[in-house]
């Protein structure tokens, strides 16, 4: 085989291994760990609608924590398994705010009537614009938010109890968040 056949029949091979290796490397990566530029930073900045009323408005000052501001969705599947939990967490003296994004009001307040509504209220983010600002990649997402309006954590994807108890739990009582307790959270 000459030299140019060889080299032209491992380009091919080349960019296979290449691929891959970015394949795997994508599979085993962890979305949880996702960065945030947003940590340690203030709630950016905005003026939005509640879901139940359009007429509030909801600013960033509002959000003052210390509280969980989860971001949800009716067309996320995973946001419905994470709902139970938001309840639970609710019921136990937890501060939820919803974020709901980019989401159809209507449908957004059904799910609510339907399932329960652990948030205080809800801001409507249709459009996204918040969530963009927040670096949201999709839903759900939870920020905890310290009293001061700054973003201390960012988790990506559902709240278990587990990632409840091992993960946010900590960070919650780090940031002076008071409780009343979770029996599954308080397990370990």
């Amino acid at each position: 085989m000459s030299r140019g056949k060889l080299l032209l029949y491992s380009v091919p091979l080349v960019l296979f291994l290449l691929l891959g290796y970015f394949f795997a490397r994508a599979l085993h990566s962890d979305p949880s760990l996702l960065p945030s530029t947003r940590v340690d930073h203030q709630v950016p900045a905005f003026n939005l609608n509640t879901l139940a009323e359009p007429e509030q408005q909801i600013t960033e000052q509002m959000i003052k924590g210390p509280l969980l501001l989860n971001v949800w969705a009716t067309w996320c599947p995973s946001c419905q398994l994470e709902h139970p939990m938001l309840i639970q967490l609710a019921e136990n003296g937890i501060r939820i705010i919803g974020l709901n994004y980019k989401d159809e009001r209507m449908a957004a307040q059904k799910y609510l009537d339907i399932h329960g509504n652990p948030f205080e209220f809800n801001i409507y983010d249709t459009k996204g614009d918040l969530g963009l600002d927040l670096g949201v990649y999709g839903a759900p997402e939870t920020f905890l938010i310290d009293s001061d309006g700054v973003i201390r954590y960012r988790h990506v994807g559902v709240i278990s109890p587990e990632v409840w108890r091992e993960t946010l739990w900590p960070k919650w009582r780090a940031m002076g968040g008071t409780h009343s307790p979770v029996p599954d959270v308080e397990k370990s």
